[in-house]
C-alpha cells in the first residue's frame, strides 16, 4: 500500500481505540468519580493537623514540663526518693474503702448539728457532747501533734506534695514514734476524702470494732515497705539523644577492650 493510504488507516484505528476507551470511562463514571481537592488560596479547606509543636505554651505550662524533665534527669537523694515507693492499687482500694467510712462532716452537716444542739439547749434539754466522733484527722500540724502524742493509729502521706519539704521529715518522725504510715499517690485523693482540694497527710486515730481487723491487716501488709530508713538513690533517666550517645560510647569502649584482649 501507498504511504497516504496506510497513514489514513492507522489514524482510523487509533480513533476507534480512543472511542472504545471513552465509552468504557463514561459507563463507570457515575460509580467512581474523581474529585481531587485543591488547597490553593481561596479553594478547599486544609485538613486539621496537630499543631502542638508550634504552639507557644503559657509560661507556667513550660515551667511544669521543664521541671518534670529536670526531675527525671537528676540523681534523687534517698530522703526524697522514698516518696516514689507507694502502696499498690489493691492496697489503696482497701485503704480508701476503710477511710471513706470515717469522713469528716461537711460544712452543711456541721451547721445542722449545731442548730440541733442550740434548739435542745433552748428547750432546756441535756445534750451529750462527751462522745467524740471517729473521723479522719487532717491538717499537717494536727497530724504532727497526733504522731508526737502517739494517738495516730495510721498516717497516710501524699507522694506529690509541692514543695516536698513540707512532708520530708514526716516518715522519719513516724519511724521514731513507731507509728505505722504509708505513702499514697495523689494529694487530691486525700483532699477529696476530707472535703478539701488537696491534703498533704491524714491520720486515723480510732475505728469501730467491725473495722479493727481490716485496719490491723492493712498495717501488717504496709509496715514491711517502710520499716527501714531509705538508702537507695533515685537513678536518673536520660532522654533519647543522651541514651543513644551513651550506648555508642559503650560500644566503642567494648571494641577497644576486645582489641586489647
Amino acid at each position: 500500500k501507498s504511504g497516504p493510504e496506510s497513514a489514513a488507516t492507522m489514524a482510523k484505528k487509533k480513533g476507534s481505540k480512543k472511542q472504545a476507551k471513552g465509552d468504557s470511562k463514561t459507563s463507570m463514571d457515575h460509580l467512581f468519580e474523581k474529585k481531587p481537592r485543591d488547597f490553593r488560596i481561596g479553594r478547599d479547606i486544609l485538613p486539621k493537623t496537630n499543631l502542638s509543636r508550634f504552639v507557644k505554651w503559657p509560661k507556667y505550662v513550660r515551667i511544669q514540663r521543664q521541671k518534670a524533665v529536670l526531675k527525671k534527669r537528676l540523681k534523687v537523694p534517698p530522703a526524697i526518693n522514698q516518696f516514689t515507693v507507694t502502696i499498690d492499687k489493691n492496697q489503696a482500694v482497701t485503704l480508701f474503702k476503710l477511710m471513706s467510712k470515717y469522713r469528716p462532716e461537711t460544712a452543711a452537716e456541721k451547721k445542722e448539728r449545731l442548730v440541733k444542739i442550740a434548739e435542745a439547749k433552748a428547750e432546756n434539754k441535756e445534750v451529750d457532747t462527751s462522745v467524740k466522733p471517729k473521723i479522719v484527722k487532717y491538717g499537717l500540724n494536727h497530724v504532727t501533734s497526733l504522731i508526737e502524742s502517739r494517738k495516730a493509729r495510721l498516717v497516710v502521706i501524699a507522694h506529690d506534695v509541692d514543695p516536698i519539704e513540707l512532708v520530708l521529715w514526716l516518715p522519719t518522725l513516724c519511724r521514731k514514734m513507731k507509728v505505722p504510715f504509708c505513702i499514697v499517690k495523689g494529694k487530691a485523693r486525700l483532699g477529696a476524702l476530707v472535703h478539701q482540694k488537696t491534703a498533704t497527710a491524714v491520720a486515723l486515730t480510732s475505728v469501730d470494732k467491725s473495722d479493727e481487723r481490716v485496719l490491723q491487716q492493712f498495717i501488717a501488709s504496709v509496715e514491711p515497705m517502710y520499716e527501714e530508713a531509705p538508702r537507695a538513690w533515685g537513678a536518673p533517666s536520660f532522654g533519647i539523644k543522651a541514651s543513644h550517645k551513651i550506648r555508642a560510647r559503650e560500644r566503642e569502649l567494648e571494641k577497644e577492650r576486645a582489641k586489647r584482649m
